[in-house]
């Protein structure tokens, strides 16, 4: 629907799912789009690469998917009949423990709840009402503020979801049922006494019992395969190897959505914006880092808890105190010895990550922002712990500190995965205290990246409600 003398109806900058969801949208009300990256692939954290040895596919970002199969916009998406196929594990998350036993998390709620003993009625209290209603609220779960379509539930969910996981903790008596918990909410990469870190252990708690934490056959880059192929189909056009420093490269468009960080978006456009704007951006706070390992095993990983050996994604960390504390430390400065780890160990459901009867891990702990220090060792000394004879099945690695991740996706300022810290203070103002976050004060201009509601995860909800936004300003349609 090309109008006017513009190249295009709009313009998205940034392949992330963000960008890619925001360039769908608009394709799909009938804009004429054009999709730009920096790299000469698509994908932003959704890429695989052969980083160790030939053979080995690693998940270079993300790796595992609860929030990608509930997103409710890419739910609406036909992504299956552009080769996108998800494997689930039947235990999604496990947590093991030093006297060799574990807490998983499991497709069953009952079942989940049952095996933590003492805390059952406390589970099943705490998440069965929210695995009844996250179907109904998800919308409104991932959105900016706004009055919900279902107050109740939503007051309900908020009432937990704001507090500190610290203090919803509490609830629990047994150390298993802690520590699941707080494994849970230290994906929120901020000091778990925070507000609103109970948020996302509750939501990927309920995500896990309704849809899974699923792999994604081939790679994380299927996902973001699959959803250019579809902007393609619908006739919207990609190019690649084509990185952005100045708002003069861009062709002319009636909308511009940016798929970046507040940084480089003030790089880009700040001459653009008004000054209380530009102040807000240039105040906007980055969190803390993350410091990543690839491995090719010539074996599974050996956990010594069984029921951890046949687990997609496994947090490392031991007791709720020791991951209150290291995740605190970290926020501070520190690099403690014994870091919260992350891993995935994807091969173990997808045979084709690595050769005949070989595997892969991926996995990564919390750094200060902006730090070099190799975590290699203490990442591997706390895979050990659980998992004896674990490094002499290491046959290569691969490693990323923070510097190293932002050279590969600017969007990771000193290593932070997240867009931007996800604190109560900017939970919903990110990245600027507006009526609309996606808007910028340049008429035409929007920011679609996670340094917006709901922030990070491959969802690509900020790219929808920015291109909803953008749409209905720009374009005069309403998107329901």
């Amino acid at each position: 629907m090309k109008t006017g003398s513009v190249d295009y109806d709009a313009v998205v900058v940034g392949s992330g799912p963000n960008g890619l969801a925001a360039a769908i949208l608009l394709q799909q009300n009938g804009l004429s789009v054009l999709l730009i990256e920096g790299k000469d692939k698509i994908g932003g954290g959704l890429r695989t690469e052969e980083l160790t040895l030939p053979g080995f596919l690693h998940d270079v970002c993300s790796a595992i998917h609860p929030m990608a199969v509930a997103s409710p916009f890419f739910e609406t998406l036909p992504l299956g009949e552009y080769g996108l196929e998800y494997i689930y594990p039947a235990v999604a998350a496990a947590h093991p423990f030093d006297d060799g036993s574990a807490a998983v998390l499991k497709t069953s709620v009952l079942e989940t709840a049952d095996l933590l003993g003492a805390d059952k009625n406390a589970y099943l209290k705490l998440i069965q009402p929210l695995v009844k209603s996250l179907p109904d609220i998800a919308a409104d779960v991932l959105a900016p503020l706004h009055f919900p379509k279902h107050p109740y539930e939503m007051a309900r969910f908020g009432l937990n979801a704001l507090a500190p996981a610290t203090q919803l903790s509490k609830r629990f008596d047994t150390e298993k049922a802690k520590g699941l918990f707080a494994g849970m909410a230290a994906h929120s990469i901020q000091p778990l006494s925070n507000m609103a870190t109970s948020a996302i252990a509750l939501v990927l708690m309920a995500n896990g019992h309704l849809k899974g934490w699923p792999v994604p056959k081939g790679g994380s880059k299927k996902i973001s395969e699959a959803l250019a192929l579809y902007f393609l189909s619908l006739g919207g056009k990609i190019e690649t190897n084509r990185y952005i420093t100045l708002l003069d490269q861009l062709p002319s468009a009636r909308a511009i959505l940016f798929d970046i960080t507040p940084k480089q978006l003030l790089t880009i456009a700040g001459h653009k914006f008004s000054s209380i704007y530009k102040w807000q951006l240039e105040r906007y706070r980055y969190g803390m880092g993350v410091f990543k390992v690839d491995w090719a095993l010539d074996a599974p990983i050996p956990f010594t808890a069984e029921n951890v050996r046949d687990t997609g994604t496994v947090h490392i960390g031991g007791s709720l105190q020791e991951i209150v504390e290291s995740e605190q430390l970290t926020s501070k400065g520190h690099h403690p010895e014994k870091p919260f780890v992350l891993l995935a160990q994807q091969s173990l459901f997808d045979p084709s990550r690595a050769p005949n009867g070989k595997h892969t891990a991926w996995a990564y702990c919390h750094v200060p922002n902006g730090s070099f220090k190799d975590m290699t060792d203490a990442i591997e000394k706390q895979v050990e712990r659980f998992a004896p004879g674990f490094r002499e099945r290491i046959i290569a690695r691969s490693t990323m500190n923070t510097g190293q991740l932002e050279s590969y996706n600017p969007n990771y300022i000193g290593g932070d995965i997240n867009g931007g810290i996800i604190d109560l203070a900017q939970l919903f103002t990110r990245p600027a205290l507006r009526w609309s976050p996606y808007r910028t004060s340049a008429k035409g201009i929007y920011i679609c990246s996670s340094s917006t509601p709901p922030g990070g995860g491959v969802h690509g909800m900020c790219g929808y409600h920015a291109a909803k936004c953008a749409l209905k300003d720009v374009f005069n349609i309403n998107v329901k």
